[in-house]
């Protein structure tokens, strides 16, 4: 298995060439050169397998046994599930009142969906920067969950040091005090003033200065990393064989969307042959839901804060790797629309890639703070069940969509992170103790304020990190 730029710049490099990279050279995301396809028997017997049994061979496929023997690749997997509630099986679901059925994604050491991929990520690090007694330095912009998970899969590790910027005031505070109470050497976090598509530019421009990156050891664990979306296609497996009375069966994943990796990820499942439709449940930041209804991808002028704080993004940058699939991987098509989008920030995906993109996603909504409200209160009145704003996002839809086919809703943070909006739906939050501890704890963080040199702060930090494992 090769892989290359979406935009066609790059071609032929290995998985660790792109485990160990952000954006590509030219600015677009890596991608396999082919994607494997599964035929129905061998769907039929992988649904007989554990979740953790499905992430190994979905890696295998993806990953060359040159790179990543088997033996290890399996070992490494069953190091990335330690730190989870129930390291044997760590989803859960749940089956609420209509038939409606939740994915409990969020088991993991942060309570998101993020910890499934970033516990493997992190062992992938480790693995390779540990023989080749190397270190890597990862950048990670986040609007929430994807920072502390990171942080999580990474903290204490000789092997790397991990520099987070957070939007000030737009994550939650469970979500802030699990990345600022990290007071591990090898973390740094960067507070922002601005949203998490402001603090996405001058992370991109530091990707952007090829030299700069390969001095440094620059990478990146966000949804930008092909690795992140590997790990993610095995709970679309998982799910589907949880929900398809029989293999063949189609089923709807209904996905709460901010950055589109996790609904990238399913996309590559369905391109491998699972039978499954998705549906992309948004916020009112809702470019993704413009673009799949009507072609418009354009960005808006500000970024709203709503209660799904982790949803709250204007650039769902894995669009372009859902478009790069819906041309059947054709790199000029998507060069050419993503350099229109990017020096006008909008364009017109045309009709035919977005009819074959329709085809997957097959439908979008988007709901607004008092919706996600509405639907806390109501899932927990008429099942003692407590969601979290982001799940509530994706059971709306379900609420107000049922079908003549299985469905399920992807709850991707557990509702302990969220007390606020708890308590707001009049709802008793659960005491958990972890979080619970997370409020006395010693905190450490430094500024990026409004008017700083951003990229230059970034740079420095990131120099620092460099001469101190040279010397």
């Amino acid at each position: 298995m090769k892989y290359q730029s979406t935009r066609g710049g790059e071609k032929g490099l290995t998985f660790r060439d792109v485990l160990f990279s952000g954006y590509a050279k030219d600015g677009g995301l890596y991608f396999p050169e082919s994607i494997p396809r599964l035929e129905p028997e061998q769907l039929q017997k992988m649904s007989e397998c554990s979740y953790t049994e499905i992430v190994k061979q979905i890696l295998r496929l993806f990953i060359d046994e040159s790179e990543i023997p088997t033996s290890d690749l399996d070992n490494l997997v069953d190091a990335a599930f330690t730190k989870f509630v129930d390291p044997a099986d760590p989803i859960k679901f749940a089956k609420l009142k209509d038939d409606a059925v939740i994915a409990e994604l969020f088991h993991g050491p942060t309570l998101a969906f993020k910890d499934l991929a970033l516990g493997v990520v992190g062992q992938m690090y480790n693995y390779f920067l540990s023989r080749e007694q190397r270190h890597m330095t990862v950048l990670i912009g986040t609007s929430g969950d994807t920072g502390s998970a990171a942080i999580s899969a990474l903290r204490g590790l000789d092997t790397v040091d991990v520099v987070v910027l957070l939007p000030k005031g737009r994550c939650t505070q469970i979500q802030e005090l699990q990345m600022t109470t990290v007071l591990d050497d090898n973390v740094h976090n960067f507070a922002v003033e601005g949203t998490s598509d402001d603090l996405d530019v001058p992370i991109k421009s530091v990707f952007a200065d090829a030299d700069y990156v390969n001095t440094h050891h620059l990478c990146s664990i966000n949804s930008i990393n092909w690795a992140r979306i590997l790990v993610q296609i095995s709970h679309y497996f998982y799910c589907y064989f949880h929900m398809a009375d029989k293999v063949g069966e189609k089923v709807e994943i209904i996905c709460p969307t901010g950055a589109c990796g996790n609904i990238a990820s399913g996309y590559v499942a369905y391109e491998m042959g699972l039978p499954i439709e998705m549906v992309a449940a948004v916020t009112p930041n809702d470019i993704v839901h413009r673009t799949f209804s009507n072609g418009d991808f354009s960005l808006s002028e500000n970024v709203l804060q709503t209660w799904a704080s982790a949803m709250d993004i204007q650039v769902p940058y894995n669009v372009e790797r859902m478009i790069f699939m819906a041309t059947q991987l054709n790199n000029e098509r998507v060069r050419d629309l993503m350099a229109i989008f990017e020096s006008e920030s909008q364009t017109k995906i045309p009709e035919d890639i977005l009819q074959k993109m329709r085809e997957v996603v097959v439908d979008t909504k988007a709901y607004n703070n008092d919706q996600m409200i509405d639907t806390m209160k109501r899932c927990h009145r008429e099942n003692d069940y407590i969601i979290c704003p982001h799940t509530a996002v994706g059971m709306a839809y379900m609420y107000n969509n049922k079908k003549n086919l299985p469905q399920i809703v992807l709850a991707t943070a557990a509702p302990d992170k969220f007390p606020e909006a708890v308590e707001l739906s009049n709802i008793t939050p659960n005491k958990n103790p972890d979080i619970e501890k997370l409020l006395t704890m010693e905190t450490r963080f430094d500024w990026m304020r409004q008017g700083e040199d951003w990229e230059q702060i970034l740079r420095n930090r990131i120099e620092k990190i460099t001469l101190a494992q040279q010397g």
